[in-house]
């Protein structure tokens, strides 16, 4: 295009002459600069494979969430999305690692709700959610889930806590800091005034713990003690989330029962180094939300008691950035803190 412009504005200087030294050139420049406005071919992306980082280890629900969409994304942009695992310190050592990479879209991050918490909670993250992150898009969420073993003498959360009242209790959790952790002491520590001991676990020992009758109430998310719930080894008390979960839709929400906005999700992102282009960014969440309405992801999705958040990258980031200021308030009112 640039060639054809200044060709042209060559073939019409010969005419113009006429007008005059002075008047030709201006003329003539006049045209020659068409041909550095004229638009240059669009930058194609991607143009190699894409990596896509897990903040968690392979298995776990984050990896699997992971995989779903990429394998989706590869078949759409016709570039392969490469999973890559980079477990250890909560998601801090990914995080470090994509923060740090070029900002080019060919680098991106998968990780939990842990990254909106782990600036508060650890004594150096490494990193600022906000500020050292591009939020891509929501991939999917899942309540936080309150229950305990059914022979405990419990089956609301009003009675739940008036043994707590009465005596010590105990409950397991998915881990230090996690938000079925921060949401629990929130719940049970800092509104209902318990002394409660927090045994801490990885989640589906958490949920073991509870069945086998070690600890007699657990924190956990969705994924491991629904299929527990539904068989009747543990007895649900109450969900995190502000509406009742598909999955276990007669249980009711800690809000409705009296816990005005009471909120603590596990949720998974994906995000990109800041000053990503704004193109390659929204390029990514329309991938990213159409592999989210795929029929094979939602169906997995079910199976594993987690919803897709297709939402666009401004109310991605909103979400995220109203998740950051909760937790680190939380984190700091509780005074919860990993080393």
């Amino acid at each position: 295009m640039r060639h054809m412009c200044t060709a042209a504005a060559r073939a019409l200087a010969r005419p113009l002459a006429a007008l005059g030294s002075i008047a030709a050139v201006r003329a003539v420049a006049a045209l020659a600069a068409l041909g550095a406005l004229a638009p240059s071919p669009a930058f194609a992306f991607p143009d190699k494979p894409i990596r896509l980082v897990v903040a968690f280890a392979p298995a776990s629900s984050t990896d699997i969430v992971a995989r779903l969409i990429a394998e989706q994304m590869s078949a759409s942009l016709g570039q392969s999305v490469v999973v890559e695992n980079k477990p250890g310190a909560g998601g801090n050592i990914a995080t470090q690692q994509v923060m740090n990479s070029p900002a080019d879209g060919h680098t991106l991050l998968i990780h939990s709700v842990a990254v909106s918490v782990n600036p508060s909670l650890f004594a150096n993250a490494g990193y600022d959610t906000m500020r050292d992150l591009a939020p891509v898009a929501m991939a999917a969420v899942t309540p936080n889930l309150i229950y305990v073993h059914p022979d405990m003498k419990a089956t609301n959360l009003a009675e739940l806590l008036a043994l707590g009242k009465a005596g010590k209790l105990s409950y397991a959790s998915s881990g230090n800091g996690t938000t079925t952790h921060l949401g629990a002491e929130w719940l049970f520590r800092a509104i209902s005034k318990l002394d409660i001991t927090h045994v801490p676990f990885q989640p589906a020992a958490a949920t073991n713990a509870v069945v086998s009758g070690q600890v007699p109430i657990a924190s956990t998310s969705m994924p491991p003690a629904v299929p527990f719930a539904k068989s009747g080894k543990v007895r649900p008390i109450a969900v995190m989330s502000l509406k009742r979960s598909p999955a276990l839709p007669d249980v009711p929400t800690v809000a409705e029962l009296g816990y005005k906005d009471f909120e603590a999700n596990t949720w998974f992102a994906i995000f990109a180094p800041a000053r990503t282009p704004a193109a390659v960014l929204d390029q990514l969440n329309a991938e990213v939300n159409k592999a989210l309405g795929a029929r094979a992801v939602q169906d997995k999705f079910e199976q594993l008691s987690l919803e897709a958040q297709r939402l666009d990258r401004a109310a991605t980031r909103s979400y995220i950035e109203a998740e950051v200021a909760k937790w680190g308030k939380l984190v700091r009112d509780i005074g919860v803190k990993v080393e």
